[in-house]
Protein backbone atom coordinates (compact mmCIF):
# COMPACT_ATOMS: atom_id res chain seq x y z
CA UNK A 1 0.00 0.00 0.00
CA UNK A 2 3.95 -1.24 1.04
CA UNK A 3 4.00 -0.77 -0.26
CA UNK A 4 2.40 -2.92 3.46
CA UNK A 5 0.58 -2.17 6.03
CA UNK A 6 1.17 -2.04 9.52
CA UNK A 7 -1.84 -3.55 10.60
CA UNK A 8 -3.43 -6.92 9.78
CA UNK A 9 -7.29 -8.11 10.13
CA UNK A 10 -7.62 -11.37 11.89
CA UNK A 11 -10.03 -13.55 12.65
CA UNK A 12 -9.66 -17.22 14.24
CA UNK A 13 -7.75 -19.82 13.12
CA UNK A 14 -9.66 -22.39 12.04
CA UNK A 15 -12.04 -21.26 8.87
CA UNK A 16 -16.29 -22.13 8.92
CA UNK A 17 -18.34 -22.41 5.80
CA UNK A 18 -19.32 -18.33 5.40
CA UNK A 19 -15.01 -17.98 5.36
CA UNK A 20 -14.27 -20.30 3.67
CA UNK A 21 -17.27 -19.32 0.93
CA UNK A 22 -15.82 -15.87 1.00
CA UNK A 23 -12.88 -16.88 0.13
CA UNK A 24 -14.15 -19.09 -2.92
CA UNK A 25 -16.06 -16.02 -4.05
CA UNK A 26 -13.67 -13.13 -4.15
CA UNK A 27 -10.08 -14.20 -3.74
CA UNK A 28 -8.03 -15.62 -7.00
CA UNK A 29 -5.33 -17.69 -7.26
CA UNK A 30 -1.95 -16.82 -8.31
CA UNK A 31 1.75 -17.74 -7.71
CA UNK A 32 4.80 -16.58 -5.89
CA UNK A 33 7.14 -15.90 -9.34
CA UNK A 34 9.68 -14.40 -7.35
CA UNK A 35 11.06 -12.86 -3.66
CA UNK A 36 14.04 -10.77 -3.16
CA UNK A 37 15.03 -9.53 -0.08
CA UNK A 38 16.16 -5.51 -0.44
CA UNK A 39 17.16 -5.50 3.57
CA UNK A 40 15.93 -7.21 6.64
CA UNK A 41 12.43 -5.93 6.40
CA UNK A 42 11.85 -5.27 2.98
CA UNK A 43 10.93 -7.68 0.36
CA UNK A 44 10.28 -7.55 -3.49
CA UNK A 45 7.26 -9.75 -4.28
CA UNK A 46 6.52 -10.73 -7.89
CA UNK A 47 3.23 -12.47 -8.26
CA UNK A 48 1.93 -14.28 -11.90
CA UNK A 49 -0.99 -16.05 -12.61
CA UNK A 50 -4.01 -16.52 -15.44
CA UNK A 51 -6.15 -14.19 -12.64
CA UNK A 52 -3.72 -11.30 -13.23
CA UNK A 53 -4.14 -11.29 -17.12
CA UNK A 54 -6.01 -8.63 -18.58
CA UNK A 55 -6.53 -7.33 -15.36
CA UNK A 56 -7.16 -3.09 -15.53
CA UNK A 57 -5.04 -1.39 -12.84
CA UNK A 58 -4.57 2.25 -12.28
CA UNK A 59 -1.83 3.22 -9.87
CA UNK A 60 -2.79 3.78 -6.29
CA UNK A 61 -5.26 0.95 -6.23
CA UNK A 62 -4.66 -1.53 -3.53
CA UNK A 63 -4.64 -5.32 -3.60
CA UNK A 64 -5.15 -7.52 -0.56
CA UNK A 65 -3.36 -10.91 0.08
CA UNK A 66 -4.69 -13.69 2.05
CA UNK A 67 -2.16 -14.75 4.64
CA UNK A 68 -3.45 -18.44 4.65
CA UNK A 69 -5.72 -18.28 8.26
CA UNK A 70 -9.77 -17.52 7.62
CA UNK A 71 -10.19 -13.63 6.87
CA UNK A 72 -6.58 -12.63 7.68
CA UNK A 73 -5.11 -10.76 4.54
CA UNK A 74 -2.57 -8.33 3.78
CA UNK A 75 -3.15 -4.48 1.84
CA UNK A 76 -0.61 -3.62 -1.11
CA UNK A 77 -0.15 -0.95 -3.41
CA UNK A 78 1.50 -2.68 -6.69
CA UNK A 79 4.39 -0.81 -7.70
CA UNK A 80 3.22 -2.48 -11.35
CA UNK A 81 1.05 -4.89 -13.18
CA UNK A 82 1.38 -6.57 -16.18
CA UNK A 83 -2.01 -7.31 -17.53
CA UNK A 84 -0.16 -9.16 -20.97
CA UNK A 85 1.88 -11.61 -18.93
CA UNK A 86 0.03 -12.16 -16.44
CA UNK A 87 2.26 -9.99 -13.37
CA UNK A 88 2.15 -7.56 -10.78
CA UNK A 89 5.04 -6.49 -8.56
CA UNK A 90 4.85 -5.55 -4.83
CA UNK A 91 7.34 -4.06 -2.10
CA UNK A 92 6.63 -5.58 1.31
CA UNK A 93 7.54 -4.09 4.20
CA UNK A 94 7.93 -6.68 7.03
CA UNK A 95 7.27 -5.14 10.52
CA UNK A 96 6.95 -6.75 13.85
CA UNK A 97 5.94 -10.32 14.51
CA UNK A 98 2.20 -10.43 13.15
CA UNK A 99 1.41 -13.08 10.98
CA UNK A 100 1.77 -10.79 7.49
CA UNK A 101 5.73 -10.46 8.80
CA UNK A 102 5.39 -14.44 8.88
CA UNK A 103 4.15 -14.83 5.36
CA UNK A 104 6.32 -12.55 4.41
CA UNK A 105 9.29 -14.11 5.87
CA UNK A 106 8.32 -17.80 4.70
CA UNK A 107 7.80 -17.18 0.96
CA UNK A 108 9.40 -18.88 -1.50
CA UNK A 109 9.53 -18.93 -5.52
CA UNK A 110 6.75 -21.59 -6.60
CA UNK A 111 4.55 -20.71 -3.39
CA UNK A 112 0.47 -20.52 -3.69
CA UNK A 113 -1.52 -17.57 -2.91
CA UNK A 114 -4.80 -15.88 -3.27
CA UNK A 115 -5.36 -12.46 -3.68
CA UNK A 116 -8.87 -9.69 -3.83
CA UNK A 117 -8.49 -7.25 -6.33
CA UNK A 118 -7.31 -4.51 -7.66
CA UNK A 119 -9.27 -1.90 -5.94
CA UNK A 120 -9.93 1.89 -5.37
CA UNK A 121 -7.83 3.41 -2.94
CA UNK A 122 -6.19 6.28 -3.59
CA UNK A 123 -7.42 8.17 -6.83
CA UNK A 124 -4.22 9.78 -8.60
CA UNK A 125 -5.96 9.86 -12.15
CA UNK A 126 -4.70 13.58 -14.13
CA UNK A 127 -2.41 14.37 -11.42
CA UNK A 128 1.39 15.43 -13.71
CA UNK A 129 2.89 17.42 -10.80
CA UNK A 130 2.61 16.33 -6.92
CA UNK A 131 4.31 15.79 -3.89
CA UNK A 132 4.08 12.60 -2.05
CA UNK A 133 4.39 12.00 1.78
CA UNK A 134 4.42 8.96 3.28
CA UNK A 135 6.96 6.49 4.97
CA UNK A 136 7.83 2.80 4.50
CA UNK A 137 4.39 1.85 3.93
CA UNK A 138 3.84 4.04 0.93
CA UNK A 139 7.27 2.97 -0.96
CA UNK A 140 5.37 0.76 -2.98
CA UNK A 141 3.13 4.15 -4.47
CA UNK A 142 6.12 6.16 -4.97
CA UNK A 143 7.99 2.93 -7.29
CA UNK A 144 4.99 2.90 -9.44
CA UNK A 145 4.73 6.94 -9.65
CA UNK A 146 8.49 7.00 -10.47
CA UNK A 147 8.01 4.80 -13.28
CA UNK A 148 4.93 6.73 -14.60
CA UNK A 149 5.94 8.96 -18.04
CA UNK A 150 4.57 12.36 -17.59
CA UNK A 151 4.50 12.45 -13.69
CA UNK A 152 7.10 14.86 -12.05
CA UNK A 153 6.56 13.75 -8.25
CA UNK A 154 9.04 15.27 -5.42
CA UNK A 155 8.98 12.59 -2.24
CA UNK A 156 9.28 13.05 1.44
CA UNK A 157 9.32 10.21 4.34
CA UNK A 158 8.99 9.69 6.95
CA UNK A 159 11.08 6.20 8.64
CA UNK A 160 11.86 4.73 11.39
CA UNK A 161 15.38 3.11 10.01
CA UNK A 162 17.09 5.87 7.76
CA UNK A 163 19.92 4.20 6.37
CA UNK A 164 17.66 0.72 5.49
CA UNK A 165 14.94 2.87 4.08
CA UNK A 166 17.71 4.76 2.04
CA UNK A 167 19.21 1.88 1.03
CA UNK A 168 15.53 0.10 -0.23
CA UNK A 169 14.98 3.71 -1.67
CA UNK A 170 17.99 3.80 -3.78
CA UNK A 171 17.32 -0.31 -4.89
CA UNK A 172 13.83 0.66 -6.47
CA UNK A 173 15.41 4.02 -7.92
CA UNK A 174 14.38 6.46 -5.60
CA UNK A 175 17.80 7.67 -4.33
CA UNK A 176 16.53 11.80 -4.41
CA UNK A 177 13.59 10.70 -1.77
CA UNK A 178 14.25 13.56 0.90
CA UNK A 179 13.71 10.71 4.15
CA UNK A 180 13.21 11.84 7.50
CA UNK A 181 14.09 10.14 10.97
CA UNK A 182 10.89 9.38 13.31
CA UNK A 183 11.45 10.97 16.58
CA UNK A 184 9.69 10.74 19.63
CA UNK A 185 6.45 12.93 20.05
CA UNK A 186 6.38 13.14 16.07
CA UNK A 187 8.46 16.37 16.19
CA UNK A 188 10.27 15.48 13.00
CA UNK A 189 6.33 16.01 11.38
CA UNK A 190 7.17 19.86 11.35
CA UNK A 191 9.95 19.53 9.41
CA UNK A 192 8.28 17.12 6.71
CA UNK A 193 5.50 20.08 6.92
CA UNK A 194 8.15 22.35 5.73
CA UNK A 195 9.42 20.30 2.85
CA UNK A 196 6.26 20.14 1.58
CA UNK A 197 5.40 23.69 1.93
CA UNK A 198 8.76 24.45 -0.02
CA UNK A 199 6.70 23.03 -3.23
CA UNK A 200 3.89 25.75 -2.76
CA UNK A 201 3.85 27.45 -6.02
CA UNK A 202 2.29 26.66 -8.75
CA UNK A 203 -0.56 23.48 -9.26
CA UNK A 204 1.17 20.62 -7.45
CA UNK A 205 -1.19 18.56 -5.67
CA UNK A 206 -0.51 16.87 -2.04
CA UNK A 207 -0.56 13.42 -1.79
CA UNK A 208 -0.68 11.92 1.90
CA UNK A 209 0.03 8.53 2.79
CA UNK A 210 1.19 6.21 5.59
CA UNK A 211 0.45 6.81 9.62
CA UNK A 212 -2.99 8.50 9.85
CA UNK A 213 -2.00 10.41 12.26
CA UNK A 214 0.96 12.19 10.37
CA UNK A 215 -1.22 12.48 7.40
CA UNK A 216 -3.46 15.10 10.09
CA UNK A 217 -0.04 16.76 11.16
CA UNK A 218 0.90 17.44 7.33
CA UNK A 219 -2.63 18.39 6.41
CA UNK A 220 -3.31 20.92 8.52
CA UNK A 221 0.27 22.67 8.05
CA UNK A 222 -0.24 22.96 4.46
CA UNK A 223 -3.64 24.00 4.74
CA UNK A 224 -2.50 27.00 7.54
CA UNK A 225 -0.36 27.57 4.63
CA UNK A 226 -3.17 28.28 2.34
CA UNK A 227 -3.61 25.07 0.58
CA UNK A 228 -7.13 24.32 -0.43
CA UNK A 229 -8.70 20.91 0.24
CA UNK A 230 -8.86 20.54 -3.87
CA UNK A 231 -5.14 20.29 -3.89
CA UNK A 232 -5.17 17.29 -1.39
CA UNK A 233 -5.63 13.87 -1.08
CA UNK A 234 -4.63 11.57 1.49
CA UNK A 235 -4.83 7.51 2.49
CA UNK A 236 -4.39 6.52 5.98
CA UNK A 237 -2.46 2.98 5.40
CA UNK A 238 -2.26 2.41 8.85
CA UNK A 239 -2.63 4.02 12.70
CA UNK A 240 -1.00 2.34 16.27
CA UNK A 241 -3.63 0.26 17.93
CA UNK A 242 -6.16 0.29 14.86
CA UNK A 243 -6.47 -2.37 12.22
CA UNK A 244 -8.41 -2.26 8.85
CA UNK A 245 -6.85 1.22 7.58
CA UNK A 246 -5.66 0.29 4.16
Amino acid sequence: MIDQRLQDITSPPQPGYVTRTLLRWFMRPARIAAVEALSNHFRLIDLEGEALRGVGWAIGQKLQISMGAGLTWRTYTPMAWDAERGRTRLLAFAHGEGPSSRWVGGLREGDACQFFGPRRSLELSGLTSLVLFGDETSFGLAAALQATAGVNVSYIFEATDIVQSRMVLEAIGLSKANVIARVAGDAHIEAAAAGMSSHLPGDAHFVLTGKAQSIQHVSRALKGAGVGSSRIRAKAYWAPGKTGLD
